[in-house]
């Protein structure tokens, strides 16, 4: 088949859906143009892609990225297409005369800085000559009318670590990914964005550096990552220079709105870049337009989220930018403008965490968190803002303990108190919430120690709000600790300074949760549901969610103790439902655990402890298992006293290991399928409720022999 395409010298790693997908397109339209950043491989598949298509006239590919002068375009396709015309006329007529009656595939390359005369050239070709195919190459769309766009993305980390092998062991012969360097081997892909060039360049310095000496020196990466092939085109042939073609292809406005993208960690949206980008040379309203040039020119990409429309950089874009940005001088004030929106997000989801948007202050708070840890990053480290890093720790309260971040949450909670910050009130809130964090992960000392502290400097200070939650949280703790008449008095004392002060929030319906176990474990079970019910209408009134699970959880239990197994599982399927939906691990495995002996209850044994098994795996990331406590260990005793009385100790064992094996959306799946008892005869005899069910777990005076009062 005539043509000029270019034969592959070494192995085509990957892209098997990314070819099927571009031959797809090229077989639907007659534009196709393959759109994405320098160095991630466009014209490798593109002509790859091309070598599949059989046209009568061949396959003719036009390398424009050499061509300065937009009035040599026409010539250098003339010149691509193999065609000698000595004439006056235009080029444009010599190869309408020549394609006019020709079934021919065109790949046009590197046409982005010559966008306008190449976009004209291939429009006047296609209209005029019927046969033509053009498989256009670029970092931004051409804007002909029927074109269609393909984005290529970086490779996925496994296709990128395998061309990382294929191109060193052509370098290092010998070279070879195994145990000993896989984990480098991946982290640097990963580092790397899995960009092909910036792989293939990592690569090639093997035969001086090992993989983790790499990895070591990334943070220099434009200077590590030069020395490709001398017969490569000369802007692939380092990494800056491959970005940095990208970059010269900008307007000013362009290359000043690339360089302060570059603050932004992982995603950010439209408002965020209007808020921290424009001023000084790019005003709010033309953000948008800017970006979308941005977009085109594949220096961004655009996600669609659950959180809405985003837009990413990758790392390497990012860091060319953030070079940029630093030799402007204005990279700080910058960094406090990204603080600003974001301490400024914080505080309106911790207002809406208590309203009908819950759910999506989760979603949008998920997909901020690399921006937020960023900003809190910042302000731990900038001298005089330790204030602002202890008020945005704990503002996101609601994110560490609503949405499974207790580990984190309490590793920027301890950051932020161990530093001297001249405004109370921002230390006091982030003592409290790192108190209780750490009641939730069993850490009674730290816990104490933390509220005891945030109590006596809001009494010196005259805080009512602070001695609330400190009060608060340190009853709380005398809950997971057996200490039920404590634990009771200090809710009751929290709950009227909540009152007191007009406070009503996620924090005080949990209080009214907390105060109702208490009563439950006591046997005052009527109480306790009277408190659990007022839960469920206010957060009915104002659309919570989270809270409303603990709520449930504590009717469920009443509901077992007073043998009403089919209403307890109503119960905790829904309790489960929300706190699964939120990531709230706690919340998650507390009703999986009284589930699993619901389902002892209804008979059958082995699949309550494959539950047992399941909420044993979720635990160590909670914390320490059911607090300790002897009340919260009660029905998980008892499960497996049933269990194990019809399974034996063996087949039990068996069933604890197979549940220990899922992982948790399998786990929850499993705890939310069952609908009732199981088919009649799937165990000997099914147990009927445990009569000491009926009755506190232990003595609401006692605990080991010792009064907790």
């Amino acid at each position: 088949m005539p043509g000029n395409l270019p034969l592959e010298l070494d192995a085509f790693v990957g892209r098997s859906a990314e070819l099927a997908g571009l031959a797809g397109a090229l077989g639907a339209a007659r534009l196709v143009t393959v759109t994405g950043m320098g160095g991630v491989g466009k014209s490798r598949l593109a002509v790859r892609a091309a070598a599949r298509v059989e046209p009568r006239d061949g396959v003719w590919r036009v390398d424009l990225s050499a061509i300065r002068d937009p009035g040599l375009v026409e010539y250098a396709v003339v010149e691509g297409l193999g065609l000698t015309d000595q004439t006056s006329r235009p080029p444009r007529e010599t190869l309408l005369d020549h394609l006019a009656e020709r079934q021919l595939l065109l790949v046009l390359d590197g046409f982005e800085h010559l966008v306008d005369v190449s976009a004209s050239l291939v429009g006047g070709l296609l209209r005029g000559a019927p046969g033509l195919r053009v498989l256009a190459v670029g970092r931004r769309p051409l804007g002909v009318a029927g074109e269609r766009l393909f984005p290529l993305a970086p490779l996925p980390g496994p296709d990128a670590a395998e061309l990382f092998a294929d191109r060193a062991a052509a370098r290092l012969p010998g070279f070879a990914v195994h145990d000993g360097n896989r984990s480098e081997v991946a982290e640097l892909c990963r580092r790397l964005d899995g960009i092909p060039l910036a792989v293939e360049l990592a690569a090639g310095r093997l035969n001086a550096l090992s993989p983790a000496q790499l990895l070591s020196r990334l943070e220099d990466r434009f200077r590590l990552l030069t020395g490709g092939a001398r017969d490569a085109a000369a802007r692939h042939r380092t990494l800056r220079t491959a970005i940095g073609w990208s970059h010269e292809l900008c307007t000013p406005e362009e290359r000043l709105l690339w360089s302060r993208l570059s603050v932004f960690a992982g995603q950010f949206d439209l408002e965020a870049a209007e808020y921290v980008c424009s001023g000084e040379g790019l005003a709010a309203d033309r953000v948008l337009d800017v970006l979308g040039e941005l977009l085109a020119q594949s220096v961004l990409s655009r996600e669609e989220t659950v959180a809405g429309v985003r837009y990413r950089m990758l790392e390497t874009v990012r860091v060319y930018g953030a070079d940029w940005l630093e030799a402007t001088g204005d990279a700080d004030r910058l960094r406090r403008r990204h603080r600003d929106w974001y301490m400024g997000l914080a505080t309106w989801c911790e207002l809406d965490w208590f309203s009908p948007r819950q759910s999506e202050v989760a979603v949008r708070v998920e997909s901020e968190l690399p921006n937020l840890r960023r900003a809190l990053e910042h302000c731990l480290t900038e001298p005089g803002d330790a204030h602002l890093g202890q008020y945005l720790a704990g503002t996101l309260w609601f994110y560490w303990v609503g949405c499974g971040r207790l580990s984190e949450g309490r590793h920027w909670l301890e950051r932020s108190v161990d530093l001297d910050g001249d405004r109370d009130q921002s230390r006091l809130k982030a003592l409290w919430v790192l108190g209780y964090i750490a009641v939730l992960q069993g850490d009674t000392v730290p816990a104490l120690s933390a509220l005891q502290e945030c109590r006596e400097e809001a009494e010196r200070t005259g805080n009512a709000t602070a001695v609330a939650y400190a009060e608060h949280r340190t009853g709380c703790l005398a809950l997971v600790t057996d200490d039920m008449a404590r634990a009771e008095t200090l809710l009751r004392s929290a709950l009227d300074r909540y009152h007191e002060i007009g406070e009503l929030n996620s924090n005080v319906l949990m209080g009214q949760v907390e105060l109702a176990m208490t009563l439950a474990f006591q046997g005052d079970l009527p109480g306790a549901v009277r408190l659990c019910e007022d839960v469920r209408r206010v957060c009915e009134d104002h659309g919570e969610r989270w809270a409303l699970a603990y709520a449930l959880y504590v009717l469920a239990y009443q509901a077992l103790t007073e043998g009403d197994a089919a209403r307890t599982r109503q119960l905790l399927r829904e309790c489960l439902a929300i706190a699964h939906t939120f990531h709230d691990l706690l919340g998650t495995v507390l009703a999986v655990e009284v589930l699993a002996l619901v389902t002892a209850v209804e008979g059958d044994p082995a699949e309550a402890a494959v539950l047992q098994g399941a909420a044993s795996r979720m635990w160590p990331s909670v914390g320490l298992p059911l607090f300790g406590s002897t009340y919260y260990n009660a029905p998980h005793e008892r499960c497996e006293a049933l269990a194990r009385e019809h399974l034996g100790d063996a087949r039990y064992a068996e069933c604890v290991r197979e549940g220990a094996l899922l992982g948790r959306e399998a786990a929850v799946v499993r705890a939310l399928g069952r609908t009732g008892p199981p088919p009649l005869g799937a165990v000997p005899s099914p147990p009927r409720l445990p009569p000491d069910m009926r009755e506190p777990a232990v003595s609401p005076t006692s605990k080991g022999g010792e009064t907790t009062g």
